[in-house]
């Protein structure tokens, strides 16, 4: 039997659960205002793939309809030892998907970062030829019927549009891009299958991009979108080559998707999102830990409503638009490329409140 005091704490919780839920109810949804026009995603970490926080699940559900999963499909993480794999969160993450309606983007089958120890000890092009063959078969091969689509090949280019050297350009030459997605589709033939990058809006990287996409398509592979990432920042967003990049992707006979927005609010001297890149902490690069001055956060939802107008202009062209993080707490920008910085890239604020980004986005459709 339940005690009286356990029964209080019982029915106390019930109740802010309730008067969560009917807040929340009360904050449009942005999968519901553009339900006719794009998916509207978000990256998921391993808590809320788990629903350790009802609240934070409730949010999600309420907010979003495709996901991508922040980590625990890289291939470290799944792929840890050469002939193991671990695929219990990642099985989590599917069944969170069924459970919610929500559509899986498995992210990311082929990158250079983020890659199992085991490999630095290859050294031949028989072993990492194994690595790459049966990494993809295994992995999409298990999610096959479970996964709307994947990016297959991650970040494979520089700034200036050549290909990125990596440990599969070393030891397999530039036909590992085709080869990865040839072999994604054998294993996983009714998933769609991308090309994801940053800053491959930017004309030289752009050219780069639409080269690799047509040579891919040239080999009999195919590919049927490119992710443009969409790390900007407040006041800087390139929205003529962000169109242009719609255009010129779409005319190749791609479906075009935004696959990591954010837009930073905080100081930094270089452009991208290369994950290896890292400065020193630095009190002048973190101005906004007591909150978000006005003037700032008034042209962060300036930026988002310009942004979203655009994807709308071009709804025939755009599928998804996913933000990489639910709110401002769980952003990666916290802890890149400095450690420790209060960040607030996102739509919703650290309590999963809204901020006027948000209901400039919304009121778009209004």
């Amino acid at each position: 039997m339940i005690s009286k005091r356990n029964a209080k704490a019982v029915s106390a919780a019930l109740l802010m659960m309730g008067t969560f839920a009917a807040f929340s109810q009360e904050i449009p949804s942005l999968k519901n205002t553009f339900k006719n026009d794009f998916g509207i995603g978000t990256a998921l970490n391993n808590g809320q793939i788990e629903e350790r926080d009802p609240k934070m699940t409730e949010m999600i559900v309420r907010q979003f309809n495709r996901a991508t999963p922040e980590n625990v499909m890289k291939s470290a993480l799944i792929h840890p030892k050469w002939d193991t794999y671990d695929f219990v969160v990642p099985d989590k993450l599917i069944e969170f998907g069924k459970k919610h309606n929500i559509k899986i983007n498995g992210h990311t089958l082929i990158w250079h970062s983020q890659l199992p120890s085991f490999i630095r000890g290859i050294h031949s092009k028989d072993s990492i030829q194994t690595f790459f063959t049966n990494h993809i078969q295994t992995v999409a091969g298990r999610y096959k019927d479970n996964i709307f689509s994947w990016d297959v090949v991650n970040e494979a280019l520089n700034e200036d549009g050549t290909l990125r050297k990596t440990v599969f350009l070393d030891y397999l030459g530039e036909g590992y891009l085709a080869e990865a997605f040839r072999l994604t589709q054998q294993a996983a033939p009714n998933v769609e299958l991308y090309y994801n990058d940053y800053n491959n809006e930017q004309p030289a990287k752009r050219a780069g991009c639409i080269s690799l996409i047509k040579k891919i398509q040239a080999s009999g592979a195919r590919i049927d979108g490119v992710g443009i990432q969409g790390h900007w920042h407040v006041g800087k967003v390139p929205l003529k080559d962000i169109e242009e990049s719609i255009l010129q992707y779409a005319a190749l006979g791609l479906k075009v998707m935004f696959t990591e927005l954010d837009i930073e609010v905080l100081p930094r001297n270089f452009q991208g999102a290369d994950v290896n890149q890292r400065v020193a902490s630095n009190p002048d690069l973190n101005p906004y830990t007591a909150g978000l001055p006005d003037n700032v956060q008034q042209q962060l939802a300036a930026d988002y409503e310009a942004l979203f107008k655009l994807f709308l202009k071009h709804k025939d062209k755009v599928t998804r638009v996913t933000f990489w993080g639910v709110n401002d707490g769980n952003s990666w920008l916290n802890g890149w490329p400095v450690r420790g910085r209060t960040n607030y890239p996102l739509l919703f604020d650290r309590e999963n409140q809204p901020k006027p980004a948000f209901y400039k986005v919304i009121a778009l459709k209004k």
